[in-house]
């Protein structure tokens, strides 16, 4: 692994896929975890989209820091930073680019609340105009990084890790013992 490159840019290589864990914590310490679809990652941060009153929505209005963990065969990257939500405009565009069956899905659901079956989800569903416009419950966020950790299988459980550290103008990197 090359630690002399910007981490944004490691990142990239080492990253193909859209899927990643996200981690969020309670304000007082419960931790949680679920899979999210990344939509960007640039010098802006990480962009994922989700209701702000589902439970990784409340835990990050407690609690605005948390972690993603992107994982392939022998290679892992965690991020952590806190996360804040993206305007209303890029949240829009972001609506407006999905296909309309996952708006009226966004529309009618309300994240992580209970409902009595599969039947009230579909008719609720049924129910949203061919076009329902974004949902103020729902829209973006981004993860601002403070820190990533690169690991690499090695054998013997030797694995490399090197964790870039945010600071003024750039980045400190050390070595970390597997």
């Amino acid at each position: 692994m090359r630690a002399d490159r910007a981490p944004l840019e490691l990142f990239h290589e080492w990253v193909d896929g859209p899927n990643v864990v996200l981690a969020t914590a309670t304000a007082d310490g419960r931790p949680s975890a679920r899979m999210v679809l990344l939509k960007s990652a640039d010098e802006r941060g990480f962009t994922f989209f989700s209701g702000y009153e589902s439970r990784k929505g409340r835990e990050l209005a407690e609690n605005p820091r948390a972690a993603l963990l992107f994982h392939r065969a022998g290679l892992q990257v965690r991020v952590e930073g806190r996360v804040e939500r993206i305007a209303d405009a890029e949240s829009d565009a972001y609506w407006e680019s999905r296909p309309a069956a996952s708006r009226r899905s966004a529309a009618a659901s309300h994240q992580s609340r209970p409902i009595t079956s599969r039947a009230e989800l579909e008719a609720a569903v049924a129910a949203q105009p061919a076009e329902p416009p974004r949902p103020q419950r729902w829209g973006g966020y981004r993860l601002i990084p403070d820190a990533y950790e690169f690991w690499e299988h090695r054998d013997d459980r030797l694995h490399e890790r090197h964790l870039f550290r945010a600071r003024e103008g750039g980045w400190d990197v050390v070595m970390l013992q597997p």
